[in-house]
């Protein structure tokens, strides 16, 4: 089933247990000046509907994964560029990395995906947001 977001936003998918993905996470939310976004991990039921009806294998996903209305999902090096050109000046100059071929942004994205648990740690649950951020969080 596709989540139910107004078309104004954004969904980002996270690994919930990931502390690199949490810190990313809330990197964004620091930064979303324009109240695009909403999260939900890939662990919560939302997570698992998504990857569910778009018949994502979750074995090899080692992904953020972008949900908008329009577009579907988007993975990887692109997924991370296209949120970082919604951040403002100067984040959204990270999208000068679109020039480089999508095989060598998703080559470099999977090998820091890869050693995101040995490098950055793992949590034992997801992250639970504090109150006044619970409106950004689905799932």
């Amino acid at each position: 089933m596709k989540p139910d977001i107004p078309k104004s936003k954004k969904l980002i998918l996270f690994d919930g247990v990931c502390n690199l993905c949490n810190s990313a996470v809330q990197y964004v939310i620091k930064h979303d000046k324009k109240d695009l976004f909403l999260f939900a991990p890939l662990q919560s039921d939302i997570g698992q509907n998504i990857i569910k009806h778009y018949n994502i294998d979750s074995n090899t996903i080692d992904s953020i994964l972008l949900y908008t209305p329009e577009q579907g999902i988007t993975y990887k090096s692109t997924a991370a560029l296209k949120v970082a050109k919604q951040l403002g000046f100067p984040r959204n100059l990270a999208a000068i990395f679109f020039i480089i071929p999508t095989v060598l942004r998703n080559w470099v994205y999977d090998y820091i995906a890869r050693n995101r648990y040995k490098w950055y740690g793992k949590k034992e649950a997801c992250m639970i947001p504090t109150p006044e951020l619970k409106r950004k969080f689905l799932g």
